[in-house]
């Protein structure tokens, strides 16, 4: 009689520990299964609402976008104003440890260009965040950006071929110019803040539809 109820007893036990077992296990499962893709953006002022209000910048139209689609994707701003491709190669390591973003945004290089930065090592900055995001197992949109007129046609050229030759050596999606349909418009002048650097929340939208058209494939 002893013997059935220690046998009992183990049973009961067993049972116990496997259903504690299990019950976290399930709680674990749903607690991923709760965790929404993220979204992480690396960029400089244009992606950090310089002189903007709150919520104007297209990034944060880009979270109103997923929302109003009924996407579960979540967004990490992860911008700073004159930040470089350096800056942002810097920090990207620490942004991509677990949990890690499953998307990667990035958009810096213009400030390189207005402090006269060496084209080879903007290239090689923008290489080696690709490369690192991709290896994170992330997918990369790069965005890319011009240079006003009075830079020089050839060193124009260069700098957006930049971005045309990260994303082709990567393999990644590209926005070729930001700024396309704001810089280059007939009254661009209206659409830049007094420093004719900063687009004006009124240019926000068109660049978030620019970025939306080469990152709704990927998601």
């Amino acid at each position: 009689m002893m013997m059935r109820r220690r046998d009992c007893l183990n049973t009961i036990l067993h049972c116990s520990a496997w259903a504690l077992g299990s019950s976290a296990a399930g709680l674990a499962a749903a607690q991923t299964a709760k965790v929404a893709p993220r979204i992480l953006v690396l960029g400089d002022s244009l992606s950090a609402e310089y002189g903007l209000t709150r919520g104007e910048g297209w990034v944060a139209l880009l979270e109103q976008r997923l929302r109003e689609q009924k996407l579960p994707h979540q967004v990490l701003n992860a911008s700073i104003s004159g930040d470089t491709t350096a800056g942002g190669r810097a920090r990207l390591p620490a942004l991509l440890k677990a949990p890690g973003p499953n998307y990667v945004i990035i958009e810096l290089g213009g400030n390189d260009a207005l402090r006269g930065l060496p084209l080879d090592s903007s290239r090689a900055n923008l290489l080696a965040m690709a490369r690192a995001a991709k290896t994170a197992g992330a997918k990369v949109l790069l965005l890319g950006m011009q240079v006003p007129p009075n830079y020089g046609a050839s060193y124009g050229r260069e700098f957006a071929g930049l971005f045309e030759q990260v994303a082709k050596q990567e393999k990644t999606a590209l926005v070729p110019f930001l700024l396309k349909g704001v810089a280059d418009r007939p009254d661009a002048e209206a659409w830049f803040q007094p420093d004719r650097i900063h687009p004006k929340a009124q240019a926000h939208p068109l660049m978030l539809e620019l970025v939306w058209a080469q990152l709704k494939p990927l998601l």
